[in-house]
């Protein structure tokens, strides 16, 4: 087993560009974390697997306190091996960061916080409807650093507003900071979001996918720079401080999870829970766990490891498939190899600095088709 994923389903206001599942209401919060607990122990009674990671995610997870967050990983530790030097993530907002929080969170085995900043500018907070404001983004980061050594901090890029003097000084704060890993990610519409809305009755302004890419290629330099490893393509690590976790799914690593909407995936099955809170509670008071399953064939799994490998410093393994298949991707590789946006390694292919502007684009035409001999 790799790694158990524990998704908190709350969050203080919506971010106008979310499409992840969550609440504004706490009033469900003590039966959602019993459901969360009993969840684990059903899970577990399936398989007793030996955990190297654990992330509790969201929606918002630095909502509860200590105290409920020692109960959820000693549950955790009651049915399954946890290595001593396991990884494990509590995403956090700026505005909760507290003293007691953080020694609280510390003492119950979080090793590592991933803060949601985004922006050290107010206008862009504001334009996202964060819950905090740009003293709280500095200030919450400072705090932090006093009790975790290992934090990662999400910046967003590609927002309209956002000049690239503004967006070199939001990572040349981060740097300043010596946060000593970073998610970035360019700006999502993503459907049915209020910012779609939005930007469909013209009260806020579409994003520029031109804008969008100089400052991804500017982000790489800047961060090349500072020696920072971009080991997929929206993470920047020094060395040693790579997401554990999220190397797992990136690795194609069985993982499971836990709460309303958290996927799990065995190497060939992905499970995912019903995405609405009190459908979960039920479904769980039952006895009963709440999801729906997909068995990949073969080739849908070749596909998908072709499609997240891709995005990461590794490339694509050639020697995962058979000579016939590799023949087949490089085949369907040479015209990006030529324009100089894959780089065509003994064995493996990776992206180039402008290869990752399409990175989507070119794992799709690279995938297998139904009949391929993979």
């Amino acid at each position: 087993m790799s790694g158990i994923y524990i998704h908190i389903p709350f969050c203080r206001q919506a971010c106008n560009y979310c499409n992840f599942h969550f609440a504004t209401s706490l009033l469900k919060k003590e039966a959602m974390l019993a459901a969360l607990n009993k969840e684990i122990l059903m899970v577990a009674a399936e398989n007793n697997w030996r955990v190297n990671t654990i992330y509790l995610g969201g929606g918002t997870p630095s909502l509860l306190e200590a105290e409920e967050v020692w109960t959820m990983l000693n549950t955790i530790r009651s049915v399954h091996q946890v290595d001593g030097g396991a990884e494990i993530t509590l995403e956090a907002n700026p505005d909760d960061l507290t003293e007691d929080k953080l020694r609280g969170w510390r003492e119950a085995g979080i090793n590592r916080l991933s803060i949601g900043v985004q922006s050290f500018f107010e206008e862009d907070l504001h334009w996202m409807n964060r819950a905090h404001n740009a003293v709280q983004a500095k200030e919450g980061l400072k705090l932090a650093l006093q009790y975790f050594d290992n934090i990662t901090m999400d910046l967003i890029y590609g927002t309209p507003g956002l000049t690239h003097e503004k967006w070199q000084r939001n990572v040349e704060t981060a740097l300043a900071l010596q946060i000593p890993h970073l998610s970035c990610y360019a700006l999502t519409v993503e459907p049915r979001t209020p910012l779609d809305k939005l930007i469909r009755m013209h009260q806020k302004d579409d994003i520029n996918p031109d804008i969008q890419s100089e400052q991804f290629l500017l982000l790489m330099g800047w961060l090349r720079a500072a020696g920072y490893e971009h080991y997929e393509i929206s993470n920047f690590a020094k060395p040693g401080f790579r997401s554990r976790h999220n190397s797992s799914y990136w690795q194609g690593k069985p993982y499971v999870g836990i709460g309303p909407s958290a996927h799990s995936f065995n190497g060939a099955e992905r499970r995912w829970n019903v995405a609405n809170n009190q459908r979960y509670i039920d479904a769980i008071d039952k006895d009963t766990l709440p999801v729906e399953k997909e068995l990949l064939t073969p080739v849908q799994q070749m596909n998908e490891a072709i499609m997240i490998s891709l995005r990461t410093i590794e490339g694509v393994d050639l020697n995962r498939f058979s000579e016939e298949g590799a023949q087949q991707v490089l085949k369907a590789a040479r015209r990006y190899i030529d324009r100089g946006l894959v780089i065509n390694e003994p064995g493996r292919l990776r992206l180039t600095d402008e290869g990752k502007l399409y990175a989507d684009g070119i794992a799709a035409d690279l995938f297998f088709d139904v009949q391929a001999t993979v």
